[in-house]
């Protein structure tokens, strides 16, 4: 994309059509692992139309997770696209609940996968990923639009500005006010918020 263009498309600026060249289809780096040396022990190279500009209207994305012995990819929703997900190397658990069943229930769908297995996600229901198997692993992950979307749930809950009431919190989880501090707590001082998103 060119910022000084004249033509503005899908939120992007496009490049003047005499000035492509191939380079501006390629995208290089996704091999390199990424450090999982974080409280998730997760690393996620994101591949949208904010970090690659040549997939801007063409409704795809994708992405490749590292995960750390026992990393986890959090409880996460992207409320514009399903996703598709390809293990590279190593085991997960990968699992999706249930929007809100008649009984006020909701059911968790999950499968322990293996290198080669895939596993989807219907748009705008909570997933995660969980790395079960003791050796690093790796994840490809694709998606149905160029913008996805993130809301990452802990995130959300305990540490969006200003802040969700606590006694809002509180009643939600039946829990004390104590609780609600300490969760909060947490994600002010552990940077989680900055580990990944999907614009």
């Amino acid at each position: 994309t060119d910022p000084h263009s004249a033509v503005y498309v899908n939120g992007f600026y496009c490049k003047d059509p005499k000035e492509v060249t191939a380079d501006d289809f390629f995208y290089k780096g996704y091999n390199k692992v990424g450090d999982t040396d974080n409280p998730l022990g997760t690393k996620i190279v994101q591949v949208n139309s904010t970090t690659f500009p040549a997939l801007n209207t063409l409704g795809v994305a994708m992405g490749r997770i590292d995960f750390a012995p026992g990393g986890l990819n959090q409880p996460h929703l992207h409320p514009r696209a399903s996703e598709m997900l390809t293990v590279i190397e190593g085991t997960l658990y990968a699992a999706f609940v249930s929007s809100n069943l008649q009984d006020g229930s909701n059911k968790v769908y999950g499968k322990i996968l293996q290198k080669g297995d895939i596993f989807v996600f219907p748009q705008g229901l909570i997933h995660f990923q969980l790395n079960i198997g003791g050796t690093h692993a790796v994840a490809n992950v694709a998606f149905g639009s160029q913008t996805p979307g993130l809301v990452t749930i802990a995130n959300a809950m305990f540490e969006s500005m200003p802040p969700i009431p606590n006694d809002v919190l509180t009643k939600a989880f039946q829990v004390d006010e104590k609780v609600i501090k300490a969760l909060r707590s947490q994600f002010h001082t552990s940077g989680l918020g900055s580990l990944s998103c999907w614009l």
